[in-house]
């Protein structure tokens, strides 16, 4: 059975987990629609794309549930990825 502190964990915990799952599949999401854009060589919309991933990339990193160096390396290989379409 547990505590009633050990419960109150459990129940926090599960509550922390869901929503950072969401925070994290958000992020999956943003980024494969940006990667969409990329592939069918669409540069303004890769652009206004890469603003949300990065605004949410940012986000998470700052709440904790990314790490900050995760989330600058994902940014800057996203960077890389629209910069080489720039340069076609």
């Amino acid at each position: 059975m547990g505590s009633k502190n050990a419960q109150k964990r459990e129940r926090q915990n599960k509550k922390r987990q869901l929503r950072n799952k969401a925070a994290k599949s958000r992020v999956r999401t943003e980024i494969k629609k940006f990667l969409l854009a990329v592939k069918s060589n669409n540069k303004e919309e890769a652009e206004s794309q890469l603003k949300l991933v990065v605004k949410q990339l940012d986000t998470v990193s700052r709440k904790g549930i990314l790490h900050k160096n995760t989330a600058a390396r994902k940014k800057s290989r996203l960077y890389k990825k629209l910069n080489a379409l720039a340069a076609e």
